[in-house]
């Protein structure tokens, strides 16, 4: 019985810390959204070159990653915000299994994250992205703090997955 209690709990023994830097990357990226947009007035500006390969810009992306999967109807643009906050979900249900600590953080960054850009799309029709990277005629793609989190979320992941041993269960549990 506790077993199956534990298959469909939302919460776990590392799941405060997870959830307070899933709090910590929301804040600090819808922060720094609402600054960049209202107060410094990034579209008004246009490009801001901060160094020559890093760029401030205003970009509406409307699509995923690179752009894929533009939407501009607001179905889509609801679509892409259920499936991020779906997909959060699941990531929280798999933080309540999690027994390393690097995991733990890693899954609050990507669920902080996701859930930013989800908010973007529901407030704005559109995530909003600031960060353009450029050397040699090659620019990568323009990116926000949430894309940031996720990406050393993930990162702390594959390094949970890769380097940290499986930690021993006492079978007569």
């Amino acid at each position: 019985m506790a077993e199956r209690r534990r298959i469909f709990s939302f919460w776990g023994p590392l799941s405060g810390i997870g959830m307070s830097f899933a709090a910590l990357a929301f804040a600090i990226d819808q922060l720094y959204k609402y600054w960049m947009i209202h107060i410094y007035q990034i579209a008004e500006r246009g490009k801001v070159e901060i160094t020559p390969f890093f760029d401030l810009v205003m970009v509406w992306n409307r699509g995923v990653s690179y752009g894929l999967l533009a939407q501009d109807s607001a179905l889509g643009r609801y679509a892409l915000a259920g499936f991020a906050i779906t997909v959060s979900l699941g990531l929280v249900w798999w933080l309540a299994r999690q027994t390393h600590t690097i995991a733990a953080v890693g899954l609050g960054l990507v669920i902080g994250g996701a859930l930013g850009n989800a908010l973007d799309r529901l407030n704005y029709g559109a995530v909003a992205d600031f960060f353009s990277l450029h050397a040699f005629g090659y620019h990568w793609y323009v990116f926000n703090i949430a894309d940031v989190a996720i990406v050393i979320g993930v990162i702390a992941l594959l390094y949970e997955a890769l380097f940290l041993p499986e930690p021993h269960h006492n079978t007569a549990d």
